[in-house]
């Protein structure tokens, strides 16, 4: 156990070769991990017309998955698709494609579906999460086996977690985040292996930075700036160790750079110059801060959490990213300055504290309440990355700082040979007290599901495929081309990517010679007039104009058949659509229209 001045990664706890009985309390604790992410997923296993919360998201992330698998199986290139968008297509390296989620996981994908395939990517990310950091704490800063998997816990399972896997795959697979760390905060190696210790570190660095790229940009970004901020504030708690470091460190992320910088360069320069690029962020970035009061608040998805206060303190359920309580905090206080003498809690208090400031955005809210004091958000708004920034989840650094202050202090406790009493109670007893009172309140619920529409029969089974040539499309009614639920992605992520289709949900150029960023394709005149009419189910008057319009637009999307599905106010589009296109006909799940006379 590191003290006084001893750097964190000059003198981790005694290795040992792990004995059998060892390696089998390291597997339980990791199995206890996988145990509870399938727990927290198991209101949509065998339902498969569930989906979590942001059930827009997740038919994203099924059909980024589909993609991934289809990609592998043909060879298609992954970093672009055509079906989607049609006929333009979707560039889905500036996408959140989490191909290096994807790519692993194609066999499931392949075998059970994306659905499943979206479900074993939850719990992969939560439960590999909180087994890195396992796996961190227990071989570089912990002594004891308790006070690693507390930590773990904390770091895999936090409410922030918790909301962003129900959504954002990206943001929540963090399994690498601890093994990066390792490679970049090194013990200092010995003089006869200092080229070893920069070389091979470097090259393995530089490949993890690869794989992370590939599942998410936006994370690497974060724990980019936190270890920036981590290593600034350990240098200025301990120079002399923080000068005997620095050159292996900046000799290893030197190297990571080259092979990282090679291996990309051409995945980089595909998202930013290649087709369907675009510029700028889709939505105002900056609107989405948490408020000051939401850091002692319970999240909707723990035990003690409900639907109104959450909603009133993040922008939404997706970006509940702080909400730890007044435990875990008061708790996160007390043994700071318990240990305030060790460099690396300093630096984990300083680090916790920016990114929790960064979190409030750039002007502070209390319980739902502007109060006009600017955020320090406001002083990096209009720096490169951090312009795209969302502010609320900055907050997510602060999950493993308080994980690891927490493991620190529990191994502290359990790891000292001499303990006094308070009172008559051991001091282990009352700290795991406090430890569980804090943590309580915390415990997460499974991730609440809301019911989506099935894939229709005719779809599903294949009954378009003799309507629909090679080139040609498959338009689900209406075309969603925002910012919205997509019926037509998850038609086609349940399929397999089966057909091409317009519209979408990801984000794009807004014109052919206008690169400003815009949820989905540019809108059309057709898709206006159906999503309106989906939306209120009022029938409008239409015109030979409309329906000039609407074949031009089909004509566009190079449609060959337009399908109708289980739908609110389905009978208004089914009426609507019949006066655009003539009689449609009725099959297994929906409608159809066979246009492809009309379209030529």
């Amino acid at each position: 156990m590191t003290t006084g001045t001893t750097s964190p990664t000059t003198s981790p706890p005694p290795t040992v070769r792990p004995s059998r009985a060892g390696r089998l309390r390291d597997l339980l604790v990791v199995a206890g991990y996988l145990a509870l992410a399938v727990v927290l997923t198991s209101a949509q296993w065998g339902h498969p017309w569930r989906l979590f919360h942001q059930a827009g998201d997740q038919i994203l992330f099924e059909w980024m998955l589909a993609h991934a698998a289809h990609a592998v199986v043909d060879g298609h290139n992954p970093l672009f698709s055509a079906g989607l968008n049609a006929p333009d297509g979707v560039n889905l390296m500036a996408n959140t494609s989490v191909l290096g989620l994807g790519v692993p996981l194609t066999p499931v994908t392949l075998l059970f579906g994306s659905q499943v395939a979206f479900c074993v990517a939850v719990v992969c990310c939560l439960a590999g999460t909180a087994a890195a950091w396992y796996a961190l704490l227990r071989r570089r800063l912990v002594t004891t086996r308790s006070a690693a998997a507390v930590g773990g816990l904390i770091c895999g399972f936090a409410p922030g977690m918790i909301a962003q896997a129900g959504a954002h795959l990206h943001i929540a697979a963090q399994f690498l985040v601890p093994a990066i760390l390792a490679l970049v905060f090194r013990p200092a190696p010995e003089a006869a292996h200092r080229l070893a210790g920069v070389w091979r570190p470097g090259v393995v660095l530089g490949l993890l930075l690869v794989w992370q790229v590939f599942i998410g940009e936006e994370a690497l970004v974060f724990l980019a700036l936190a270890a920036g901020v981590f290593a600034l504030g350990y240098a200025l708690a301990d120079r002399v160790a923080a000068r005997r470091l620095a050159p292996a460190l900046f000799g290893r992320l030197a190297v990571a750079a080259g092979v990282a910088g090679v291996l990309l360069a051409y995945p980089l320069w595909f998202q930013f110059y290649g087709p369907q690029h675009y510029a700028g962020m889709a939505f105002a970035a900056h609107a989405f801060q948490l408020d000051a009061a939401s850091f002692t608040a319970s999240a909707r998805q723990t035990v003690l959490g409900d639907d109104w206060l959450p909603g009133l303190l993040s922008p939404n359920p997706t970006e509940e990213n702080s909400f730890f309580g007044p435990g875990l905090l008061v708790l996160a206080v007390v043994i700071v300055v318990w240990l305030w003498r060790r460099p690396l809690v300093r630096a984990l208090a300083g680090c916790g504290l920016v990114f929790a400031l960064l979190s409030l955005g750039v002007e502070v809210r209390v319980d739902g309440t502007a109060t006009g004091i600017p955020g320090p958000y406001r002083l990096v708004a209009g720096l490169p990355l951090l312009d795209l920034a969302v502010p609320a989840r900055f907050a997510l650094v602060c999950v493993p700082v308080l994980g690891v202050l927490v493991a620190l202090s529990v191994d502290r406790v359990w790891a000292a040979r001499k303990l006094s009493a308070v009172a008559g109670v051991p001091v282990r007893l009352l700290w795991a007290g406090a430890v569980a009172a804090a943590l309580l309140p915390l415990v997460p619920t499974p991730i609440r599901v809301v019911p989506v529409m099935p894939v229709p029969g005719f779809v599903a089974d294949g009954g378009w495929r003799p309507l629909v040539p090679p080139g040609r499309t498959v338009v689900a009614v209406p075309p969603v081309t925002g910012a919205a639920r997509s019926p037509v992605m998850l038609w086609s992520a349940r399929t397999g990517l089966a057909f091409s289709a317009p519209g979408g949900y990801f984000i794009g150029p807004s014109g052919p010679d206008d690169p400003a960023a815009r949820w989905g394709a540019p809108d059309r005149p057709t898709s206006v007039l159906l999503r309106r009419v989906a939306e209120t189910g009022a029938v409008p008057v239409l015109t030979d104009a409309d329906r000039r319009s609407a074949v031009e637009d089909l004509r566009h999307w190079r449609a060959a058949v337009v399908v109708l599905g289980p739908l609110t106010n389905g009978d208004p589009v089914r009426r609507t659509v019949d006066d655009l296109l003539g009689p449609g006909r009725p099959v297994d799940g929906g409608w159809v229209w066979d246009v492809r006379d009309q379209v030529g």
